[in-house]
């Protein structure tokens, strides 16, 4: 019973993934449903679910007259490894 405690912490805590998530929104225009328009979405948001994202796209098709086309969805993750790289140059001192 005492090691069933113990392993329920040694579990490694998983850290939410928060990302940079872009959305890219092509809707009819209500005035003249033959042409697109663009409107870009951008928010933190939790991948792969994208809740926020989800809320908006309620709210766009509950609220705004423009018909949606299709949405394109790009993501970047707040948290990654370090990226290190050398300078294409060379500084002399002195």
């Amino acid at each position: 019973m005492e090691l069933a405690g113990l392993e329920r912490f040694a579990k490694p805590a998983v850290a939410p993934d928060w990302r940079l998530t872009t959305a890219e929104i092509l809707y009819h225009m209500p005035d003249h449903p033959g042409l697109l328009q663009t409107f870009i979405w951008q928010k933190h948001d939790l991948a792969p679910s994208f809740p926020a994202l989800g809320q908006f796209l309620a709210f766009w098709q509950r609220e705004i007259e423009g018909p949606l086309h299709s949405v394109r969805v790009a993501s970047a993750a707040l948290i990654k490894p370090a990226e290190l790289r050398y300078a294409g140059g060379q500084f002399i001192l002195h």
